[in-house]
């Protein structure tokens, strides 16, 4: 879940090895195409692993970044341990490294104590980041969480009201990106036939879009470039040149 806290130690020589130099090795492994991880905390993305997206080709042009809230106030009482000034640098960072990094996100809405302004601080952050998608939750006590008994709870009728001003927003800005895309060759990773549409196939960009196609043969596991004819806001839609 958190992958990028990893700490292992060389069985060659008994170095320490964190994340980045994880990443640093698969760079080096012969026939690897791609590296793509989920998840990271923002607690731990370093300088280190940001700079490996600068220096490792193999690694996707894509982060999964979740941030649970745009209120810092919020995200203390998550102990999420970093705040919304924290994380909007960490998107600057990894930006100025990748300009054209996508950046994906989990958000949660009804947390404890949210208040309207703390739902606002989220909705302007997503409008300020500009996530290319976003895995969106409603808040559910989870027994044996301290967060379970705090007295208060944000009432089940105005989670539902912030999730879809909140969903709205999200989907607004997905298909914007998705839109951007229209009309351009991208390396697609083919993944086999769609599951939405048996006469289409399915493959990944390396910035983790979802693109059903027309393919010419066998695509599964097989580098293609795909024109874009189309789009909407949850995948794209091209044909294999």
């Amino acid at each position: 879940q958190n992958v990028n806290s990893y700490r292992g130690v060389s069985e060659q020589d008994g170095s320490a090895w964190d994340f980045p130099g994880l990443i640093y090795a698969l760079q080096e492994v012969e026939g690897l195409a791609r590296i793509r991880f989920m998840t990271s905390h923002p607690k731990d993305l370093s300088p280190a692993l940001i700079q490996a997206y600068r220096d490792c080709s193999k690694l996707c042009r894509h982060i999964h970044l979740p941030v649970q809230s745009g209120s810092s106030a919020v995200l203390a009482r998550m102990n999420r341990r970093y705040s919304r000034e924290q994380y909007l640098e960490l998107i600057a960072r990894l930006r100025d490294a990748v300009p054209e990094i996508a950046v994906s996100t989990d958000i949660i809405v009804g947390f404890p104590g949210e208040s309207e302004a703390d739902f606002q601080a989220t909705l302007d952050l997503v409008e300020e980041v500009r996530y290319d998608s976003a895995f969106t939750f409603l808040y559910s006590k989870r027994r044996g969480t301290p967060a379970a008994e705090y007295p208060d709870q944000v009432p089940e009728e105005v989670k539902h009201e912030r999730f879809d001003r909140l969903v709205e927003a999200v989907n607004r800005i997905s298909l914007e990106k998705n839109e951007a895309q229209c009309g351009k060759t991208l390396r697609i990773l083919g993944e086999g036939q769609s599951k939405t549409d048996p006469g289409m196939h399915c493959g990944r960009t390396d910035d983790h879009r979802l693109v059903n196609f027309a393919a010419k043969g066998e695509s599964t596991g097989r580098f293609l470039d795909v024109r874009i004819l189309d789009c909407n806001t949850f995948h794209l839609v091209g044909e294999e040149i």
